[in-house]
């Protein structure tokens, strides 16, 4: 395992999940501020990305693993579709200062295409360099990275983003091109994804693509039925967790009272979590397996979002709830990609890739408008048990998952990885 090179691969990440940070929270916000959309509308708007990732995302991430350039497979489309983005996602804000919903609407379905466009690609490239058995503690540096990106946009939203009612969030989206702009510079310099995979070929022969053992023809029964649950378990983990991050500064402005941008602390206190506990759910992943640290996640997501549910009113210390949810959808993030694409051929990566993010996708199609239409039309307050109702059916449908679940071959102490 080589994090110095991980954690170069993962910089992509970063500033991916830092753009669906600001669009998660901020774009709820100006459909129902700025253009007076109720809650179901939003939630079908909310959604529109994720119908767009469930066509677009397998298909470019089997472009990508077909694509043969002199600067690599996945690079070409990463530069491409972060120009692209960062050029439509500026108009956003202009859309919304001007109240002109058509605007926003194309532009907002422009960037999304954008962000669909390389969002497969960037992801592969960590298995892509990464032996199947140290993929649970690669994704762990991955999901680092895309921390940090989230933490980088909640402190964005604090800092920039007034408590007044309809507030000018020009900045606030300068704020994120300029990372992405500043992450594809420092991609470019430190990642030649040719050398490195001429690199990881030779420090790990027996899984080059072309000694691959397993074809890129039909999975055998018994692993397809593992692929259906393990994605199955994906749905109802992006069901759960999305259905709350996307209603989230809705509902602690009319359950709890919070305004402006002082929602963001307890979403802070998620990504705060999640840096200090991926690396080490990767490696007590590496020791025990991933289902078993899959379903530890599960557990803590369900058991935090009940006990979330009996609250009226904000409190500090309910941040200790919000940490359990970090902890616990760490765990299930870290395992659940990894668990997918070991069950595919390496020559196949870009297109297990996009199929992963098929079922995460379509979940997140579902889930900004089913949460939505309970908070519109029953009670803001059915949020959490809805999200941990989903996380219980995802641990319910884990003993199904029978591959994939790999044990590092060799047992290493912590700092013998971090020195790697």
């Amino acid at each position: 395992m080589n994090y110095k090179r991980t954690i170069c691969i993962g910089i992509a990440f970063l500033w991916i999940t830092a753009f669906w940070q600001v669009y998660d929270n901020i774009v709820p916000l100006i459909l129902k501020n700025s253009f007076a959309l109720e809650e179901t509308a939003s939630g079908i708007i909310m959604a529109a990305d994720n119908v767009i990732a469930v066509v677009l995302l397998p298909v470019f991430g089997a472009w990508s693993d077909r694509a043969n350039t002199r600067f690599g497979k996945r690079i070409p489309f990463i530069v491409v579709g972060t120009l692209l983005s960062v050029l439509f996602m500026m108009l956003v804000p202009a859309a919304d200062n001007s109240r002109n919903f058509p605007v926003f609407a194309v532009s907002l379905g422009a960037v999304l295409l954008s962000m669909g466009f390389y969002r497969s690609p960037a992801v592969a490239l960590m298995p892509d360099l990464t032996p199947p058995e140290y993929r649970s503690q690669g994704n762990a540096v991955i999901c680092i990275m895309g921390a940090l990106g989230s933490m980088y946009s909640l402190v964005m939203i604090q800092l920039l983003v007034p408590a007044e009612t309809n507030p000018d969030y020009t900045v606030l989206f300068l704020s994120i091109a300029v990372l992405m702009i500043a992450g594809l510079i420092l991609l470019l310099l430190k990642v030649n994804e040719k050398k490195l995979a001429a690199e990881v070929a030779a420090e790990f022969p027996e899984h080059a693509p072309e000694d691959d053992p397993q074809d890129s023809g039909p999975l055998p029964k018994d692993v397809r039925k593992s692929l259906i649950f393990a994605l199955l378990a994906v749905f109802f983990y992006y069901m759960s967790y999305n259905g709350v991050t996307t209603a989230y500064s809705r509902y602690a402005q009319e359950v709890w009272g919070l305004t402006g941008g002082s929602f963001a602390l307890s979403l802070m206190v998620i990504a705060v979590t999640a840096v200090v506990s991926y690396i080490p759910l990767g490696l007590l992943s590496a020791k025990f397996g991933r289902r078993k640290i899959i379903a530890l996640g599960f557990a803590m997501m369900s058991v935090s979002f009940i006990a979330l549910t009996m609250f009226t009113e904000y409190h500090a210390w309910l941040n200790l709830w919000f940490f359990f949810v970090g902890a616990g959808g760490s765990a299930v993030g870290v395992n659940i990609f990894p668990v997918v694409v070991d069950m595919c051929s390496s020559r196949d990566l870009g297109k297990y890739t996009g199929l992963y993010y098929t079922f995460s996708m379509a979940a997140q199609i579902v889930t900004p408008i089913a949460s939505g239409f309970l908070l519109e039309h029953i009670s803001y307050r059915t949020l959490f048990p809805y999200a941990a109702l989903f996380a219980l059916l995802g641990l319910l449908v884990l003993p199904s998952v029978r591959h994939g679940d790999r044990t590092a071959q060799k047992q290493q102490k912590l700092w013998e990885y971090l020195d790697s």
